[in-house]
């Protein structure tokens, strides 16, 4: 997976299609990432002990990557990212402007 965490990426599908955000959490195997902000979903919590009250929270949900693009931080345009060589050193590499992002 080429997108990692903190970095800013577009959803380009879904309900928030268009929004930006930094990515929190990635789930390499399930393919999917939190965005800060973005995919809210609200849980109901059962109160626990006798006369507290119940509470609503909100969290982020994950999205699917294929719904995010990467947000270049040279060009700052929506691009998909690819691999170059960096001496022996792998690097993410922005397709749209060939600049290192790593």
């Amino acid at each position: 997976m080429k997108i990692k965490s903190n970095d800013k990426v577009k959803v380009i599908k879904g309900k928030d299609r268009n929004k930006e955000g930094k990515v929190i959490q990635v789930f390499t195997t399930a393919g999917k990432v939190v965005v800060e902000g973005l995919n809210i979903m609200k849980k109901n919590l059962r109160t626990r002990k006798a006369g507290e009250k119940g509470q609503i929270i909100e969290l982020s949900a994950p999205l699917r990557v294929e719904n995010v693009a990467f947000i270049c931080p040279k060009c700052n345009r929506p691009t998909r990212l690819g691999y170059k060589l960096d001496g022996k050193d792998k690097k993410r590499v922005c397709v749209k402007c060939k600049e290192f992002v790593d």
